[in-house]
């Protein structure tokens, strides 16, 4: 489950509005009253848009979390088409979504590790330029705990496949697991956010 978490984003520069733009409709398959937003929005009430009950993506990335000023769980939206609220997220735990804003990604090199224990202790998991759909697979059956991004911009998911809670990782330290927005240290799966870019060169590095 989601909880409220630091922001590791405010501390950065936002990424320039003019590269995204994002738009959101009160009813399933981009039905009734709509709204754009090209800059990170807290509230969604505040355009006096009650409901989100689909999203078209037309530059991205976004995230979009359930809860105003940008805390709960995490939904990742890059380009393209969201018709009703299960294309954007199978934890099956809210349908609701009130506040959004743009993911600055920055480079094309992606390198990211995962710890078993706080403060980046214990056993880890070292994956470079790749998205790994389970951790056991690659014989990482730990906990995760704690995260270092040392470049690129991540998405980790609670089981294999990219499903359940997503967790949004930019560049930055992760000392716990309450940091990313996790009450609970389940990750089983991560993956680049790329912004649609190709990146040919692929590589997994599982470290002990």
């Amino acid at each position: 489950m989601a909880t409220d978490h630091q922001n590791p984003a405010t501390k950065q520069k936002q990424p320039a509005a003019s590269n995204f733009k994002l738009v959101i409709y009160e009813q399933e398959n981009f039905q009734g009253r709509c709204h754009e937003l090209t800059e990170p929005c807290n509230n969604i009430q505040e355009a006096a848009v009650t409901k989100v009950g689909s999203i078209l993506v037309l530059c991205g990335p976004w995230v979009g979390y359930e809860q105003p000023g940008c805390k709960g769980e995490q939904y990742v939206f890059e380009k393209g088409e969201y018709p009703r609220w299960d294309a954007w997220t199978n934890s099956r735990r809210s349908d609701c979504i009130v506040a959004f804003r743009p993911i600055k990604v920055d480079s094309q090199e992606h390198k990211i590790v995962l710890y078993e224990n706080p403060s980046f202790a214990g056993k880890k998991i070292e994956i470079i330029d790749d998205d790994v759909p389970s951790f056991h697979a690659h014989g990482y059956h730990e906990k995760v705990s704690s995260v270092r991004v040392q470049s690129g911009t991540w998405v980790g998911y609670q089981y294999p496949g990219y499903r359940g809670y997503q967790y949004l990782f930019e560049k930055g330290e992760f000392k716990e697991c309450s940091e990313f927005g996790a009450v609970l240290p389940h990750i089983q799966s991560v993956r680049r956010i790329r912004d649609m870019q190709y990146h040919p060169r692929g590589a997994f590095h599982p470290s002990t």
